[in-house]
């Protein structure tokens, strides 16, 4: 595979012959279907480096099989680790201009109104995003383009966009980048609409890629402590986004609804649920971030969130997700009495008894 694979490189160049460009090319992506070819692939630098040169190929055909290759290769995580640590230069085919790197191309052909692989483009970028020791890298070169975290988001919130492409995998791709603190806050600037762009998102029926990637975004936002009282606040309004897609059909008595966020309120007869198990988990995991202060616990109480909660739980079949709502209606049914402590993040769990919650964790998802 090794010596095809070096046969073939000469042939996998912006310059070369069509037809033999377009066989080549075929070959090398039907090589990525294999874990053994994808690592074979990998372990050129040079192959990866005519790859990404060829996603500007002028014809569309090539430009797109390129992408799928790379989307195969960077779904790997030592191919994503290759490709993002590439140094191009050095391994720029000779009477060739170096590309320049993946993540400068794919932000390329997102931006691009008229990109033909936009949506490859933004897999390959939830691919490279993926492994968490990537993600500080990818974010570095992001800051150093002349692209902005605000306008992806913007790009991401705009209808069709590119008609092209749906830009659904840029869900994801928030997903993954908000993991890291920098990113969390520039979705949080309370100067800007940027979280609140979001929102809507928790309920696209359209995409379950590009809800589930808000979902997450909004899950990492929620680990930042000092921003939650802003979040549940009238300027955010976030809680009902969490809880919306939770709620089902169920009928409540007056005292109950009008305790509720006036979105929950007298919801029809053939209101459905999140479909998504994961999804799920992860609304009823951000809630449960949000109760980490005395102050949005009381807030959370006080919107009747436990009546969604309890009936979420009736009908819930998932153990993951059983499991995530028992954790947080056993905050919110306690008094801050049983509870004796302001920040729950603050709290100190002895080693032993972290151990024990593991274990009995696992046993309850088997």
């Amino acid at each position: 595979m090794n010596e095809a694979l070096t046969e073939l490189l000469k042939f996998v160049q912006i310059g070369a012959r069509l037809d033999l460009k377009a066989i080549s090319l075929e070959h090398v992506l039907g090589l990525t279907g294999t874990l053994e070819g994808v690592e074979a692939v990998y372990e050129k630098p040079q192959l990866l480096v005519s790859l990404i040169s060829l996603l500007e190929d002028t014809t569309s055909a090539i430009a797109k099989d390129a992408s799928l290759t790379l989307i195969n290769v960077s779904a790997n995580e030592k191919g994503a680790s290759a490709l993002l640590n590439l140094n191009i230069e050095a391994d720029c085919p000779p009477l060739q201009l170096p590309p320049e790197n993946i993540v400068i191309h794919c932000l390329n052909h997102i931006f691009n109104k008229e990109s033909k692989i936009a949506d490859q483009c933004c897999m390959i970028l939830s691919n490279l995003t993926r492994p968490i020791y990537l993600i500080e890298k990818v974010i570095d070169i992001i800051e150093k383009s002349n692209k902005t975290f605000d306008a992806l988001i913007e790009i991401f919130t705009k209808y069709e966009y590119n008609k092209s492409a749906k830009l659904h995998y840029l869900g994801p791709v928030l997903s993954n980048l908000s993991q890291s603190k920098r990113v969390r806050h520039c979705i949080l600037d309370q100067d800007k609409c940027v979280v609140q762009r979001l929102l809507p998102f928790t309920e696209y029926k359209d995409s379950l890629v590009r809800r589930g990637g808000i979902v997450g975004t909004l899950k990492n936002c929620c680990f930042e402590t000092d921003f939650h009282e802003w979040l549940l606040s009238d300027d955010v309004d976030i809680l009902p986004r969490l809880l919306l897609p939770l709620a089902g059909p169920e009928e409540f008595d007056e005292e109950d609804n009008d305790k509720l966020p006036i979105e929950l309120q007298y919801l029809p007869s053939d209101k459905e649920r999140e479909e998504d198990p994961d999804i799920r988990c992860i609304l009823v995991e951000a809630i449960t971030q949000l109760c980490s202060k005395r102050i949005t616990r009381e807030f959370i109480r006080n919107k009747n969130s436990y009546i969604i909660l309890r009936e979420l739980h009736k009908w819930e079949t998932d153990k993951k997700v059983l499991l995530a709502c028992e954790n947080l209606v056993d905050i919110l049914i306690r008094t801050e009495a049983e509870i004796a402590e302001d920040n729950l993040k603050e709290l100190q769990i002895p080693d032993h008894l972290i151990g024990n919650f593991e274990k009995l964790n696992d046993t309850l998802l088997k």
